[in-house]
């Protein structure tokens, strides 16, 4: 049984009624109250970092307060990002074309985009502008002023322009790739 019950309060997260808790070990309300004093006691050894309190009739397993340093301590490690050669040539061309469809990503990559926007949005570095109003109602997508902040940007107007030599560069090369790809 104190497996169960250890097993309802973590899964459940937030506090969980005594009654409800009875019913789930289909016990009466006293030995389930016996059962959640033995966890108690034994989350009480001090090489346990979790307890369980009481709320109001109600118990849930938290952190013991003497753990809260060590949470703080990972919490504020700073969450790695990193921007695959994927994701930045979709975000270069969301940042060049904004706002734009994942149709017209996926057009001009070549390839399907979805994880590549969804990691884009997570990273906070993109963001839905709304729909275009077309058949469908595609979602247009922009940067956001987190993409200006990393990138150091006060606007898109402050993208470095793009030298219409190396574009004109760039098309004729695409087009000798996709006639090679054509002739295999």
């Amino acid at each position: 049984m104190e497996g169960i019950v250890e097993a309802i309060l973590f899964t459940m997260g937030n506090s969980v009624e005594v009654d409800k808790i009875a019913k789930a070990i289909e016990q009466d309300g006293k030995t389930t109250k016996e059962v959640i004093s033995r966890l108690q006691m034994k989350y009480a050894d001090h090489s346990s970092g979790i307890r369980i309190i009481e709320l109001d009739g109600a118990y849930q397993m938290s952190t013991k307060p003497e753990m809260y340093e060590y949470l703080i301590r990972v919490a504020s490690q700073p969450k790695r990002q990193v921007l695959t050669e994927v994701l930045l040539e979709t975000l270069s061309i969301i940042a060049y074309k904004q706002p734009i469809t994942k149709v017209e990503i996926e057009k001009i990559r070549g390839v399907k985009s979805d994880h590549a926007v969804n990691k884009l949005i997570e990273y906070e570095l993109i963001t839905e502008l709304g729909r275009l109003d077309a058949p469908g109602r595609p979602l247009l997508f922009g940067t956001t002023e987190e993409f200006l902040r990393r990138f150091g940007l006060s606007s898109k107007e402050g993208l470095p322009k793009i030298n219409s030599d190396k574009v004109v560069d760039f098309k004729e090369e695409a087009e000798k790739e996709i006639e090679l790809k054509f002739n295999e």
